[in-house]
């Protein structure tokens, strides 16, 4: 086998692999979309649902913790409080454990507020990928149909030429609109997040100095 023949071959195997991978991308572009359509009503249904009656003063709550005598007061106070579910979930279970000290206290604290932050991440993490394979999968879609194109275009055949331009393009703009899209929800998110981890931190912070005060004034 001489050089060209070898070098055809290789161009041949490419070529079908390439083509064998055309239907694989278009798929994966309409699951990226799907996906990001998934991920913008869970945006408007978290919109919608508790983060519409969020309206947290976040002073008020910490100066109304501060004067409770004791956990049961705090409870009461953090479950009548505009905090998300999982916010007060969080903070409940801190109060249920008098008998903790205030380093098993801080350690129970950090392992929430740790988890609460992981799980914030990962939602953010769904989005971001797809932002990032968006454009991935889309030039992917723009450049395979290219190949059949331009050789239609040698042989004149502009019927197929037309039809390798327009899954092109109409790959392109699928990818940069799934990515567009995923893009936008993952920085309302991190902004959504990030504020409620600072409000969680606080309060959390707020409950433990109070449970610490109160057990010295107990002491003495």
């Amino acid at each position: 086998m001489n050089t060209d023949t070898a070098a055809f071959s290789l161009s041949d195997i490419l070529r079908a692999v390439a083509g064998s991978m055309e239907i694989p991308v278009v798929v994966i572009l309409l699951c990226l979309m799907a996906a990001a359509l998934f991920m913008l009503g869970w945006l408007l249904a978290e919109a919608l649902g508790e983060r519409r009656r969020l309206h947290l003063a976040l002073p008020a709550l910490l100066d109304q913790l501060r004067a409770c005598p004791g956990p049961e007061e705090m409870a009461r106070a953090i479950q009548s409080a505009a905090l998300l579910r999982r916010q007060k979930a969080a903070l409940l279970e801190l109060t249920r454990h008098p008998d903790f000290t205030p380093v098993m206290r801080e350690a129970l604290a950090a392992e929430l507020l740790e988890t609460e932050t992981a799980r914030w991440g990962r939602i953010v993490q769904l989005t971001e990928l797809i932002a990032r394979l968006g454009p991935m999968f889309g030039l992917l879609g723009t450049l395979i149909p290219l190949g059949p194109g331009i050789i239609a275009l040698g042989q004149g055949d502009t019927f197929t030429l037309s039809e390798s331009l327009l899954t092109a393009f109409d790959t392109t703009i699928a990818g940069l609109l799934a990515a567009a899209l995923a893009s936008v929800i993952s920085a309302v998110r991190r902004r959504w997040y990030r504020g409620y981890e600072g409000e969680l931190t606080a309060i959390a912070d707020c409950l433990l100095e109070n449970l610490r005060l109160r057990e010295e004034g107990a002491k003495c």
